[in-house]
């Protein structure tokens, strides 16, 4: 996997992927490929809701989308074919909670914007997590809900165990 993009302030410019309200855990990780690994699902990602992501997406970019993304099932293949596609967070208005607590694990970094729609397809934008804003291209900055301090930890981790190897490797909790 890629290493951890460094979440919390990025002035971009990220690309952003437009996508649709309810995009499910299915359509991210197809439920035929679960046997596979995380790497040879990627390229299946979103094939049926936007063909041309998997091959053009960049380390880096962003994923726009309306409310209800990533509802579904609870599989985490779901958040670990978009840190290993590279992208860099996933903006929307609302998410599936079981998608929401699988990606912060696996060092996702969730946005949530009410305002997302103002974004467009191929946009380039920058964000700031610790503030909890997006900026257009043209300026326009988009509030998002504040995420909790040790969730932006998490993502600056790359996920739940690496947090927790690093706490173990500095002596902080006990292995």
């Amino acid at each position: 996997m890629n290493a951890p993009l460094e979440p919390r302030v990025t002035a971009g410019p990220h690309r952003a992927w437009r996508l649709p309200a309810d995009v499910d855990t299915d359509q991210l990780a197809p439920g035929p490929l679960m046997k596979l690994p995380v790497a040879q699902i990627a390229p299946h990602c979103l094939r049926a809701v936007r063909p041309d992501f998997a091959a053009g997406v960049r380390r880096g970019d962003l994923i726009v989308a309306g409310p209800g993304f990533g509802i579904g099932s609870s599989r985490e293949q779901a958040a670990g074919v978009l840190v290993e596609l590279g992208v860099a967070a996933v903006i929307a208005p609302s998410f599936g909670g079981l998608f929401q607590r699988n990606a912060f694990n696996l060092g996702l970094l969730l946005l949530t914007c009410a305002r997302a729609g103002e974004i467009a397809d191929g946009e380039h934008v920058g964000f700031d997590a610790a503030a909890g804003t997006v900026t257009t291209a043209a300026g326009r900055v988009l509030p998002c809900e504040p995420i909790p301090e040790f969730l932006l930890r998490m993502v600056e981790a790359g996920g739940l165990l690496p947090l927790l190897e690093r706490r173990i490797a500095a002596g902080t909790i006990d292995g």
